[in-house]
């Protein structure tokens, strides 16, 4: 049988989660013995995904976020889900250095980082109704 797992959390959308989101990520992710390195740009892409929805999805304001990591094989897939505002243009807002939010000194660079660190980043969003980032990358290329 293949090596699979899966877990999911879902927690508050404060910016000290930011840090147990990458926490769990890490320590989710060991088992498939990764780098050093490797481990950094996930938890790096899960920073980005996990800020995006606090500051962007919920504006600041407290709701939650969902975080799902399933492994199949040596492939980390993560998504993380919030329930806020929703992307009115996905492609525009996947531009590198475009912010919706250079009030907050925001990079505009999320989800530049986010493709740089993973290998495939996929965003599904609807306005009202929230977004989800699903990121893939493979361990041990």
């Amino acid at each position: 049988m293949e090596n699979t797992n899966e877990m999911t959390i879902i927690f508050d959308s404060r910016p000290v989660n930011e840090g147990l989101a990458r926490v769990t990520v890490a320590s989710f992710c060991t088992q498939l013995n990764p780098t050093l390195e490797e481990v950094a740009d996930i938890k790096t892409a899960v920073s980005e995904a996990v800020t995006n929805c606090i500051i962007h999805g919920y504006e600041g304001q407290v709701h939650k976020i969902k975080m799902t990591c399933s492994l199949k094989g040596q492939e980390i897939t993560v998504d993380i889900s919030d329930e806020g505002v929703g992307i009115p243009d996905i492609k525009k807002a996947m531009e590198p250095l475009y912010t919706s939010r250079p009030d907050k000194d925001r990079s505009g660079m999320g989800f530049t980082f986010m493709e740089a660190f993973m290998d495939e980043v996929k965003v599904e969003s609807e306005v009202g109704k929230g977004t989800t980032v699903h990121m893939k990358k493979t361990i041990g290329r």
